[in-house]
């Protein structure tokens, strides 16, 4: 059961992450990150964790908080009629955050494509650097009027092609 408060952006600090304790597949040099102190509204109802909802709302965060660091804000997107749709999220639970653990939520972009881009998001303990969460997901660039996907606008395709972490 969900009893968490809506999230403030205040609570979601972003970090340098140039010595940042993060896993060897994330990108220092084009990943974004932001620190969070799991709160108790975060934690479900009988088991003391971070709600599986909240943790998605931390992707989605931290997916929109990197596109206002590179120029492309969601807001922006919407005054053009176009706006980001999650078209597949793949998320793999890999330990626990409880309340009070401090998290890193980390999230690049893997590839951009001509309506879409897929994102990778870790989030890890940081006070062991522990990976918590494994997550990779497909976003449409998509037209609000039709509802259907649409070339990334050029400017916002150069800006975030400026992000793209290069394939190893």
């Amino acid at each position: 059961m969900l009893r968490s408060a809506p999230m403030d952006v205040a609570d979601f600090p972003a970090v340098d992450l140039t010595h940042a304790r993060i896993t060897a597949d994330v990108p220092r040099h084009s990943a974004f990150a932001l620190a969070h102190v799991v709160r108790a509204d975060e934690a479900s109802a009988l088991v003391a964790h971070a709600n599986n909802v909240v943790i998605l709302g931390w992707i989605d965060l931290a997916a929109s908080r990197h596109g206002d660091a590179v120029g492309a804000a969601r807001s922006d997107l919407a005054a053009r009629g176009r706006m980001w749709f999650v078209a597949r999220h793949e998320i793999d639970y890999l330990g626990e955050a409880f309340v009070g653990d401090e998290v890193l939520v980390t999230t690049w972009l893997e590839s951009l494509g001509r309506t879409s881009l897929v994102r990778a998001t870790r989030i890890l303990r940081a006070t062991d650097g522990r990976e918590l969460t494994r997550a990779r997901s497909r976003w449409a660039h998509v037209d609000l009027a039709t509802r259907r996907p649409v070339a990334i606008d050029p400017d916002v395709h150069a800006m975030l092609a400026r992000s793209v972490c290069p394939q190893a």
